[in-house]
Protein backbone atom coordinates (compact mmCIF):
# COMPACT_ATOMS: atom_id res chain seq x y z
CA UNK A 1 0.00 0.00 0.00
CA UNK A 2 1.32 3.28 -1.22
CA UNK A 3 -0.14 6.72 -0.22
CA UNK A 4 1.29 9.85 -1.48
CA UNK A 5 2.15 12.85 0.85
CA UNK A 6 0.89 16.01 0.11
CA UNK A 7 3.44 17.78 0.90
CA UNK A 8 5.92 16.22 -1.89
CA UNK A 9 3.12 16.85 -4.85
CA UNK A 10 3.14 20.54 -3.22
CA UNK A 11 6.51 20.87 -3.48
CA UNK A 12 6.95 19.27 -7.38
CA UNK A 13 4.19 21.15 -8.51
CA UNK A 14 5.46 24.50 -7.08
CA UNK A 15 9.37 23.62 -8.28
CA UNK A 16 7.45 23.34 -11.71
CA UNK A 17 5.84 26.70 -11.15
CA UNK A 18 9.04 28.40 -9.87
CA UNK A 19 11.37 26.71 -13.56
CA UNK A 20 8.43 27.99 -15.87
CA UNK A 21 7.94 24.73 -16.87
CA UNK A 22 4.25 24.29 -17.41
CA UNK A 23 2.98 27.20 -19.17
CA UNK A 24 -0.26 28.18 -17.85
CA UNK A 25 0.07 26.55 -14.57
CA UNK A 26 -2.80 27.76 -12.19
CA UNK A 27 -0.95 26.47 -9.09
CA UNK A 28 -3.31 27.39 -6.40
CA UNK A 29 -6.01 25.40 -8.63
CA UNK A 30 -3.70 22.72 -9.73
CA UNK A 31 -2.79 22.33 -5.80
CA UNK A 32 -6.21 22.33 -4.26
CA UNK A 33 -7.67 19.20 -7.44
CA UNK A 34 -4.37 17.23 -6.14
CA UNK A 35 -5.07 17.50 -2.21
CA UNK A 36 -8.43 16.63 -3.15
CA UNK A 37 -7.76 13.22 -5.06
CA UNK A 38 -5.63 12.33 -2.71
CA UNK A 39 -7.90 12.65 0.49
CA UNK A 40 -10.17 10.68 -1.69
CA UNK A 41 -8.03 7.71 -3.29
CA UNK A 42 -4.55 8.11 -1.45
CA UNK A 43 -2.51 9.17 -4.68
CA UNK A 44 -2.94 11.31 -7.88
CA UNK A 45 -2.25 11.17 -11.33
CA UNK A 46 0.41 13.62 -12.89
CA UNK A 47 -0.75 15.41 -16.33
CA UNK A 48 1.29 14.06 -18.78
CA UNK A 49 3.53 17.96 -18.86
CA UNK A 50 3.69 16.72 -15.15
CA UNK A 51 5.34 13.86 -15.72
CA UNK A 52 7.29 14.55 -18.70
CA UNK A 53 8.86 17.82 -16.67
CA UNK A 54 9.22 15.04 -13.63
CA UNK A 55 11.12 12.45 -15.46
CA UNK A 56 13.71 15.37 -16.97
CA UNK A 57 14.45 16.95 -13.57
CA UNK A 58 14.89 13.24 -12.20
CA UNK A 59 17.65 12.86 -14.61
CA UNK A 60 18.89 16.53 -14.10
CA UNK A 61 19.32 15.19 -10.03
CA UNK A 62 21.41 12.32 -11.27
CA UNK A 63 24.51 12.35 -9.54
CA UNK A 64 26.26 9.60 -10.88
CA UNK A 65 25.51 10.34 -14.58
CA UNK A 66 28.28 12.27 -16.45
CA UNK A 67 25.67 13.17 -19.54
CA UNK A 68 23.04 15.45 -18.06
CA UNK A 69 24.05 18.34 -20.25
CA UNK A 70 21.22 17.15 -22.50
CA UNK A 71 18.82 16.39 -19.90
CA UNK A 72 16.17 19.14 -21.42
CA UNK A 73 15.96 16.88 -24.81
CA UNK A 74 14.94 13.41 -22.60
CA UNK A 75 11.65 12.48 -24.84
CA UNK A 76 9.61 10.75 -22.24
CA UNK A 77 6.77 7.95 -23.52
CA UNK A 78 3.40 8.04 -21.38
CA UNK A 79 2.50 3.76 -20.83
CA UNK A 80 0.29 4.58 -17.58
CA UNK A 81 -2.39 2.51 -19.00
CA UNK A 82 -0.31 -0.10 -20.13
CA UNK A 83 0.11 -3.02 -17.07
CA UNK A 84 -0.40 -6.76 -18.41
CA UNK A 85 2.89 -8.36 -18.52
CA UNK A 86 2.61 -8.94 -22.54
CA UNK A 87 1.95 -4.87 -23.07
CA UNK A 88 4.77 -3.84 -20.95
CA UNK A 89 7.32 -6.28 -22.89
CA UNK A 90 5.73 -5.08 -26.10
CA UNK A 91 5.91 -1.06 -25.16
CA UNK A 92 10.22 -1.99 -23.96
CA UNK A 93 10.65 -3.36 -27.55
CA UNK A 94 8.56 -0.34 -28.70
CA UNK A 95 11.11 1.77 -26.46
CA UNK A 96 14.42 0.39 -27.98
CA UNK A 97 13.43 1.06 -31.33
CA UNK A 98 12.09 4.20 -31.23
CA UNK A 99 15.33 4.80 -29.24
CA UNK A 100 17.96 3.27 -31.49
CA UNK A 101 16.70 5.09 -34.35
CA UNK A 102 19.49 3.04 -36.55
CA UNK A 103 22.33 4.20 -34.46
CA UNK A 104 21.45 7.96 -34.00
CA UNK A 105 20.40 7.20 -30.54
CA UNK A 106 18.02 9.26 -28.25
CA UNK A 107 18.04 9.90 -24.74
CA UNK A 108 14.23 8.18 -24.15
CA UNK A 109 12.29 7.22 -21.14
CA UNK A 110 8.79 5.07 -21.15
CA UNK A 111 6.70 5.51 -18.24
CA UNK A 112 4.52 2.67 -16.47
CA UNK A 113 1.83 2.65 -13.53
CA UNK A 114 2.72 3.90 -10.58
CA UNK A 115 2.61 2.08 -7.09
CA UNK A 116 -0.60 3.07 -5.60
CA UNK A 117 -3.06 2.36 -2.25
CA UNK A 118 -4.81 -0.23 -3.83
CA UNK A 119 -1.98 -2.14 -5.94
CA UNK A 120 1.98 -1.83 -6.45
CA UNK A 121 2.56 -1.21 -9.91
CA UNK A 122 4.91 -3.35 -12.44
CA UNK A 123 8.51 -4.46 -11.98
CA UNK A 124 11.36 -5.17 -15.01
CA UNK A 125 13.67 -7.66 -13.21
CA UNK A 126 16.44 -6.81 -15.58
CA UNK A 127 18.69 -4.10 -14.78
CA UNK A 128 18.61 -3.13 -17.96
CA UNK A 129 16.87 -3.96 -20.90
CA UNK A 130 19.42 -5.21 -23.03
CA UNK A 131 22.29 -7.66 -20.94
CA UNK A 132 24.08 -10.79 -22.06
CA UNK A 133 23.71 -14.08 -20.40
CA UNK A 134 26.66 -15.78 -18.30
CA UNK A 135 26.59 -19.68 -18.33
CA UNK A 136 28.25 -21.30 -15.76
CA UNK A 137 30.29 -23.94 -16.88
CA UNK A 138 31.56 -26.91 -14.90
CA UNK A 139 35.46 -25.85 -14.43
CA UNK A 140 33.80 -22.87 -12.52
CA UNK A 141 34.07 -20.62 -15.19
CA UNK A 142 31.19 -18.42 -16.77
CA UNK A 143 30.90 -18.15 -20.75
CA UNK A 144 29.81 -14.67 -21.54
CA UNK A 145 28.96 -12.11 -18.77
CA UNK A 146 29.97 -13.27 -14.92
CA UNK A 147 28.05 -10.47 -13.36
CA UNK A 148 24.93 -11.67 -15.28
CA UNK A 149 25.11 -15.93 -14.18
CA UNK A 150 22.79 -15.65 -11.06
CA UNK A 151 20.29 -13.79 -13.45
CA UNK A 152 20.77 -16.18 -16.46
CA UNK A 153 20.30 -19.13 -13.59
CA UNK A 154 17.26 -17.26 -12.90
CA UNK A 155 15.19 -17.01 -16.33
CA UNK A 156 16.54 -20.13 -17.23
CA UNK A 157 14.86 -21.89 -14.00
CA UNK A 158 11.47 -19.89 -15.02
CA UNK A 159 11.79 -21.86 -18.21
CA UNK A 160 14.18 -19.68 -20.68
CA UNK A 161 16.10 -21.96 -23.00
CA UNK A 162 19.42 -20.28 -24.18
CA UNK A 163 20.48 -20.85 -27.79
CA UNK A 164 21.19 -24.04 -28.67
CA UNK A 165 24.88 -22.89 -29.28
CA UNK A 166 25.80 -20.84 -26.67
CA UNK A 167 27.90 -17.76 -26.89
CA UNK A 168 29.33 -14.57 -25.08
CA UNK A 169 26.66 -12.74 -26.20
CA UNK A 170 23.57 -14.24 -25.50
CA UNK A 171 20.76 -11.38 -25.27
CA UNK A 172 18.86 -12.52 -22.14
CA UNK A 173 14.49 -12.44 -22.51
CA UNK A 174 12.88 -9.57 -20.08
CA UNK A 175 11.72 -10.43 -16.46
CA UNK A 176 8.22 -8.80 -16.27
CA UNK A 177 6.47 -8.86 -13.09
CA UNK A 178 3.26 -6.81 -13.64
CA UNK A 179 1.26 -8.66 -10.86
CA UNK A 180 3.05 -9.56 -7.44
CA UNK A 181 4.35 -13.00 -7.62
CA UNK A 182 3.60 -13.72 -11.39
CA UNK A 183 6.70 -12.96 -13.17
CA UNK A 184 7.11 -13.81 -16.90
CA UNK A 185 9.44 -13.77 -19.53
CA UNK A 186 9.52 -12.26 -23.04
CA UNK A 187 12.38 -12.66 -25.67
CA UNK A 188 13.85 -9.31 -27.34
CA UNK A 189 13.17 -9.51 -31.38
CA UNK A 190 16.66 -9.19 -33.25
CA UNK A 191 15.18 -5.84 -34.76
CA UNK A 192 15.05 -3.88 -31.33
CA UNK A 193 18.64 -4.84 -30.46
CA UNK A 194 21.26 -2.71 -32.48
CA UNK A 195 24.70 -4.62 -31.97
CA UNK A 196 28.53 -3.31 -32.62
CA UNK A 197 31.21 -5.33 -34.19
CA UNK A 198 33.92 -4.60 -32.64
CA UNK A 199 36.95 -3.98 -34.64
CA UNK A 200 40.40 -2.33 -34.10
CA UNK A 201 41.69 0.49 -36.34
CA UNK A 202 45.32 -0.69 -36.62
CA UNK A 203 45.35 -4.72 -35.35
CA UNK A 204 43.65 -7.20 -37.38
CA UNK A 205 43.92 -9.94 -35.22
CA UNK A 206 41.46 -7.93 -32.86
CA UNK A 207 38.52 -9.13 -35.91
CA UNK A 208 39.14 -12.56 -34.94
CA UNK A 209 37.87 -12.14 -31.32
CA UNK A 210 34.67 -11.86 -32.23
CA UNK A 211 33.74 -9.22 -29.91
CA UNK A 212 30.49 -7.00 -30.14
CA UNK A 213 28.52 -4.74 -27.76
CA UNK A 214 24.63 -3.75 -28.26
CA UNK A 215 23.81 0.38 -28.57
CA UNK A 216 21.25 1.31 -26.01
CA UNK A 217 21.94 1.46 -22.42
CA UNK A 218 18.46 1.29 -20.94
CA UNK A 219 18.50 0.80 -17.42
CA UNK A 220 15.25 -0.75 -16.45
CA UNK A 221 15.14 -1.64 -12.56
CA UNK A 222 15.18 2.35 -10.60
CA UNK A 223 12.24 3.39 -9.85
CA UNK A 224 11.05 7.09 -10.61
CA UNK A 225 9.92 8.89 -8.10
CA UNK A 226 7.74 12.29 -8.92
CA UNK A 227 5.88 14.43 -6.33
CA UNK A 228 5.95 11.42 -4.36
CA UNK A 229 4.28 8.90 -7.08
CA UNK A 230 6.69 6.31 -7.23
CA UNK A 231 6.86 4.68 -11.12
CA UNK A 232 8.73 1.17 -10.09
CA UNK A 233 9.41 0.28 -14.02
CA UNK A 234 10.39 3.44 -15.97
CA UNK A 235 12.93 2.48 -18.16
CA UNK A 236 15.23 4.98 -19.38
CA UNK A 237 18.34 5.26 -21.87
CA UNK A 238 21.01 8.23 -22.97
CA UNK A 239 23.56 6.43 -24.65
CA UNK A 240 27.29 4.84 -24.14
CA UNK A 241 30.07 6.68 -23.54
CA UNK A 242 33.41 4.27 -24.95
CA UNK A 243 34.77 3.72 -21.35
CA UNK A 244 31.98 2.23 -20.24
CA UNK A 245 32.01 -0.87 -22.51
CA UNK A 246 35.93 -1.14 -23.37
CA UNK A 247 37.09 0.12 -19.70
CA UNK A 248 34.50 -1.38 -17.57
CA UNK A 249 31.89 -4.06 -19.08
CA UNK A 250 34.92 -6.21 -21.27
CA UNK A 251 37.51 -4.99 -18.80
CA UNK A 252 36.54 -6.00 -15.35
CA UNK A 253 38.04 -9.39 -13.89
CA UNK A 254 34.12 -9.64 -12.62
CA UNK A 255 32.97 -9.16 -16.14
CA UNK A 256 34.92 -10.31 -19.59
CA UNK A 257 37.94 -9.63 -17.98
CA UNK A 258 39.87 -9.13 -21.34
CA UNK A 259 42.64 -7.41 -20.78
CA UNK A 260 44.94 -10.16 -20.31
CA UNK A 261 43.84 -11.34 -23.77
CA UNK A 262 44.23 -8.30 -25.21
CA UNK A 263 47.37 -7.95 -23.47
CA UNK A 264 48.48 -11.42 -24.95
CA UNK A 265 47.83 -10.63 -28.67
CA UNK A 266 49.92 -7.42 -28.26
CA UNK A 267 52.78 -9.27 -27.16
CA UNK A 268 53.16 -7.52 -23.76
CA UNK A 269 54.82 -9.09 -20.40
CA UNK A 270 52.04 -10.08 -18.60
CA UNK A 271 53.85 -11.14 -15.32
CA UNK A 272 54.82 -7.85 -14.44
CA UNK A 273 52.87 -4.78 -13.60
CA UNK A 274 55.49 -2.43 -14.30
CA UNK A 275 55.54 -3.45 -17.80
CA UNK A 276 52.11 -1.04 -17.73
CA UNK A 277 50.73 -3.90 -19.75
CA UNK A 278 46.69 -3.52 -18.34
CA UNK A 279 46.80 0.32 -19.36
CA UNK A 280 48.38 -0.30 -22.84
CA UNK A 281 45.58 -3.26 -23.65
CA UNK A 282 42.44 -1.15 -21.41
CA UNK A 283 43.67 1.96 -23.88
CA UNK A 284 43.83 -0.31 -26.94
CA UNK A 285 40.34 -2.38 -25.82
CA UNK A 286 38.24 1.71 -25.71
CA UNK A 287 39.77 3.04 -28.77
CA UNK A 288 38.47 -0.65 -30.17
CA UNK A 289 34.90 0.54 -29.14
CA UNK A 290 35.22 3.97 -30.23
CA UNK A 291 36.45 3.35 -33.93
CA UNK A 292 33.93 0.52 -34.11
CA UNK A 293 30.59 2.80 -33.20
CA UNK A 294 32.09 5.69 -35.16
CA UNK A 295 32.51 3.49 -38.26
CA UNK A 296 28.95 1.62 -37.47
CA UNK A 297 27.54 5.24 -37.29
CA UNK A 298 26.25 5.06 -33.79
CA UNK A 299 25.90 7.55 -30.92
CA UNK A 300 28.41 7.14 -28.51
CA UNK A 301 31.17 9.65 -26.38
CA UNK A 302 34.13 10.05 -25.69
CA UNK A 303 35.46 10.68 -22.00
CA UNK A 304 36.99 13.76 -22.73
CA UNK A 305 34.64 15.52 -24.82
CA UNK A 306 31.60 14.28 -22.30
CA UNK A 307 33.94 15.83 -19.56
CA UNK A 308 34.20 19.13 -20.85
CA UNK A 309 30.06 19.10 -21.64
CA UNK A 310 29.58 17.70 -18.29
CA UNK A 311 31.37 21.21 -17.03
CA UNK A 312 29.28 23.33 -19.44
CA UNK A 313 26.53 21.58 -17.73
CA UNK A 314 27.64 22.50 -13.92
CA UNK A 315 28.43 26.61 -15.46
CA UNK A 316 24.71 26.47 -16.75
CA UNK A 317 22.80 24.84 -13.28
CA UNK A 318 25.00 27.41 -11.16
CA UNK A 319 23.88 30.24 -13.29
CA UNK A 320 20.40 29.04 -13.11
CA UNK A 321 20.87 29.33 -9.22
CA UNK A 322 21.15 25.37 -8.49
CA UNK A 323 23.05 23.09 -7.04
CA UNK A 324 24.94 20.36 -9.34
CA UNK A 325 25.46 17.59 -7.02
CA UNK A 326 27.99 15.08 -8.36
CA UNK A 327 29.24 11.62 -7.53
CA UNK A 328 32.89 12.34 -8.19
CA UNK A 329 34.09 8.20 -8.47
CA UNK A 330 31.16 8.02 -11.13
CA UNK A 331 31.73 11.31 -13.50
CA UNK A 332 35.38 11.23 -13.28
CA UNK A 333 36.01 8.54 -16.48
CA UNK A 334 37.68 5.13 -15.43
CA UNK A 335 40.80 5.96 -18.07
CA UNK A 336 43.06 8.74 -18.26
CA UNK A 337 40.86 10.57 -15.50
CA UNK A 338 43.62 12.94 -15.15
CA UNK A 339 43.46 13.88 -18.62
CA UNK A 340 39.75 14.70 -18.22
CA UNK A 341 38.44 17.83 -16.94
CA UNK A 342 36.15 16.85 -14.66
CA UNK A 343 39.29 15.45 -12.68
CA UNK A 344 40.39 18.37 -11.39
CA UNK A 345 37.78 19.54 -9.10
CA UNK A 346 35.30 18.93 -6.57
CA UNK A 347 31.09 18.77 -6.74
CA UNK A 348 28.31 19.12 -4.25
CA UNK A 349 27.35 16.18 -2.07
CA UNK A 350 24.44 14.42 -3.79
CA UNK A 351 21.28 14.54 -1.65
CA UNK A 352 19.59 11.52 -1.25
CA UNK A 353 16.34 13.39 -0.33
CA UNK A 354 16.30 15.30 -3.69
CA UNK A 355 13.43 14.75 -5.97
CA UNK A 356 12.37 13.95 -8.56
CA UNK A 357 14.68 10.94 -8.30
CA UNK A 358 15.78 7.34 -9.78
CA UNK A 359 16.08 5.84 -6.83
CA UNK A 360 18.23 2.65 -6.01
CA UNK A 361 16.38 -0.69 -7.42
CA UNK A 362 14.05 -2.26 -5.07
Amino acid sequence: MTTVEYAEAEEFIRLCAAEGALPGLRVDDRLAQIKEEIAETGSYRHTQAELAYGARVAWRNSARCIGRLYWRSLRVRDCRHVRDAAGIAGECVTHLREATRQGRIRPTLTVFAPDGPAAPGPRIRNDQLIRYAGYRLEDGSVLGDPQYAGFTDTVRGLGWRAPERRGSFDVLPLLIEAEPGSPRLFSLPADAVLEVPLTHPDHRWFDGLGLRWHAVPAISNMPLEIGGVRYPAAPFNGWYMATEIGARNLADVGRYNLLPVIAGLMGLKTDDDRTMWRDRALVELTLAVQHSFDTAGVTVADHHSESRRFLTHVAREERAGRSCPADWSWVVPPLSGAQTAVFHRYYDEPDPAARPAFLPPG
